[in-house]
């Protein structure tokens, strides 16, 4: 097969024209198997029996062209099967080593039968039935005698069923007779037992119930094959014989037909006649009838849906194949490396039921020929890829020059600078990948280009959509690195504003969340900055990706207000922007407070920091006000009702105690009498000039 393809090898790749199949050899006799291989030689042919060598002699050789011939097949030597067995060839190049399916080769023969006629009586006008049976190789071809004279095919009262059943309807005297079943095939003829058939005088025309001598047996077969279904039955009047399907679905009528009265016969079976059939006998003009079952199971040997894919990979890299193949029953899939069978390690990986090779770490030692065989009880199929293990040394220079721009809202155009003839001669293609930002790398489309052509325009794309795009040269050996990866965006519009929190981390930070977009490609990135209120400078921008969505500000001052303001962007511009304020009054190192939410434009901030200084001086008042009341309330409930004022201490001058820092020292000393308990108290209150009415605390 030769293959020349992006991430494949350029090279006529080693593969079967013709594998061996099975095949039934007769004692003495020659017997020829072919494997016939293409690739780059030398190619060296070797054949293995039951997994071992076939040893070479006069009597067994291989030609030229790889054929096995065994000159005189022997049954046994010494004692041993001698060439009786499972049988591949294998293939060898520089490259590694294939192997074909195997296949069974068997001796000819015919046993004795196992089962023979019966002799049997029968009124006239009935029905007869023989059997015989004989298990063969191959199987054996069933003919009839009737006193040692071959029957008549053309007579329509005898139908001969290829399982060696002889069936004989409106049994005349005529039929009367010593039968035999002759079995023959390429081995041997032979003859079975003689039956007697007796035909006894017409039986009086009495009511007879439908009776089914005998009904359909199971059977599986494997598609393209004939299936019969033997269905024969007896009554007074003879009984109507019909098929159907017990699932209710038709039968239908290509290929089908009925074999003397009433056996199915289905030619060229496919998948879709599985299922079991019933056989009715059916008294005529009434609903008279009785059934029997048979089940029908159709096989179908594997067949790939997809096959393994040769590639090159750099030393480190890692190899993916990939083999799908269906059949009935389900095939089971293994593995092949240079004809051994591959089992899970250290850098080999199979998943997905085996479905799935990969080869990661990859050295030297992994450049082999790998195999998936799919195997399953009607028959074996093999799909083969090379991994070359290519140096870095060895691949092309990645792509220079690398620019993308948008044509329309749903086209983007792709150029790249031409390497020197050198580097051109060297490659056989280019290869673009093109994904939408923020999508996973499986979702990452190709497109091929040839390595004369340096520009290229991917369509069909979705509008204001932003594109992230790198390129790789192919060489026989493998791929390039790839390129610096660019991005572009379609025409269409901005990105919408992004929807952002803030929370307070300490005193002199600050960190910021947003959400990301929903869709992949509707933003390239963020601009993130910030203000101290009532500066009017922005600090930043800070550019962020499309995939972060927290930032952390630090090294804020302590106490102060701050601006925030995100914006999304992509190729065709910025989105409106998102403000917000946080204050950082009374953070000492704990994530503790609140912040505030602004829907102003750039330089409205000051009058918010003045309205937070006003609400922090009010609080502080009030503060003050509720720790007076509480001392007053407290002296009310010690002088059970008595009334007494708060009396500022004079000096022996009879001037106030207060000082001239503002602190004043009030100390009264009131006895509480109850129950004979006494209690005294001292109040000691420091004033603090910032809480009195009047003073700005802003």
């Amino acid at each position: 097969m030769f293959r020349k393809g992006l991430g494949g090898c350029s090279t006529t790749e080693l593969s079967f024209l013709l594998e061996p199949s099975d095949v039934i050899a007769v004692r003495d006799k020659l017997l020829m198997l072919d494997c016939q291989v293409q690739g780059e030689g030398p190619i060296v042919i070797t054949w293995r029996r039951n997994g071992a060598p076939v040893e070479t002699s006069q009597r067994v050789q291989v030609l030229a062209n790889g054929t096995l011939l065994i000159q005189s097949f022997q049954k046994r030597r010494e004692g041993t099967n001698a060439d009786v067995g499972e049988y591949d060839c294998a293939a060898r190049d520089h490259y590694g080593m294939l192997v074909s399916r195997k296949v069974k080769v068997q001796l000819a023969s015919l046993p004795k039968f196992h089962t023979h006629p019966e002799s049997m009586e029968v009124d006239e006008g009935g029905v007869a039935r023989f059997q015989c049976q004989i298990k063969s190789i191959p199987e054996a071809n069933i003919t009839w005698e009737r006193n040692h004279i071959p029957l008549s095919t053309l007579e329509t009262r005898y139908t001969l069923l290829p399982m060696g059943i002889l069936q004989v309807t409106g049994v005349t005297k005529e039929d009367a007779g010593i039968y035999r079943c002759v079995a023959s095939n390429i081995a041997n003829t032979r003859f079975s037992h003689e039956a007697t058939l007796n035909v006894t005088g017409g039986a009086p025309m009495i009511y007879r119930e439908p009776f089914i001598l005998s009904g359909p047996q199971n059977l599986t077969i494997t598609v393209h094959q004939t299936a019969i279904l033997e269905c024969i039955a007896t009554g007074n009047p003879r009984p109507i014989v019909s098929w159907s399907r017990l699932d209710g679905r038709s039968i239908g009528v290509e290929g089908i037909q009925v074999l003397g009265t009433g056996n199915l016969m289905i030619s060229d079976v496919s998948l879709q006649h599985s299922g079991v059939y019933v056989c009715a006998a059916n008294r005529p003009g009434t609903r008279m009838r009785r059934t029997a079952l048979g089940r029908l199971v159709v096989q179908a040997p594997p067949e790939f849906q997809q096959w393994p894919q040769s590639i090159s990979k750099p030393v480190g890299g890692s190899a993916v194949f990939t083999c799908v193949a269906q059949g009935v029953p389900e095939p089971h899939l293994i593995w092949l490396k240079n004809g051994k069978v591959l089992f899970p390690g250290d850098n080999v990986k199979l998943t997905n039921n085996n479905s799935t090779l990969a080869v990661i770490h990859i050295t030297l030692e992994d450049e082999a020929i790998y195999q998936c065989i799919a195997e399953n009880s009607a028959g074996t199929n093999q799909a083969s890829a090379r991994l070359a293990v290519a140096q870095v040394k060895d691949l092309p220079a990645s792509p220079q020059g690398l620019r993308a721009r948008a044509l329309s809202n749903s086209a983007l155009q792709v150029t790249w600078s031409q390497p020197t003839t050198e580097i051109t001669d060297a490659i056989i293609g280019y290869v673009l990948q093109i994904r939408k930002i923020g999508e996973p790398d499986s979702h990452e489309l190709q497109e091929a280009v040839s390595k004369t052509i340096f520009q290229h325009d991917f369509t069909n794309l979705e509008p204001s959509t932003t594109y992230s795009i790198y390129l790789k040269s192919y060489s026989p050996l493998g791929a390039s690195q790839h390129s610096l990866t660019v991005v572009a965006t379609t025409l269409g519009g901005v990105p919408i504003a992004p929807t952002f929190f803030t929370k307070v981390v300490n005193s002199t930070a600050v960190q910021v969340l947003w959400e990301l977009p929903i869709k992949a490609g509707q933003t390239e990135g963020f601009w993130l900055s910030y203000r101290r209120v009532p500066n009017e400078g922005f600090w930043g921008p800070i550019q962020l990706p499309f995939h972060i969505n927290t930032h952390t500000i630090s090294y804020l001052e302590p106490g102060s207000v701050y601006e925030v303001k995100l914006v999304a962007y992509n190729g065709n511009g910025e989105s409106d922007s998102s403000n917000r304020l946080v204050s950082l009054a009374g953070k000492s190192g704990h994530n503790t407070g609140g912040e505030f939410s602004c829907q102003c434009r750039d330089g409205e901030g000051s009058m918010g920091g003045v309205i937070i200084g006003i609400h922090i001086a009010m609080a502080c008042i009030i503060f003050c006000v509720l720790f007076l009341m509480f001392g007053y309330r407290r002296s009310l409930f010690c002088s059970k009702g008595t009334q007494r004022g708060w009396s500022v201490p004079s000096d022996h001058n009879g001037h106030n105690a207060i000082a001239k820092d503002g602190t004043s020292h009030l100390r009264n000393e009131q006895v509480c009498k109850e129950g004979g308990m006494t209690s005294q108290f001292r109040v000691h209150i420091e004033q603090d000039s910032s809480c009195l009415p009047g003073l700005d605390t802003a």
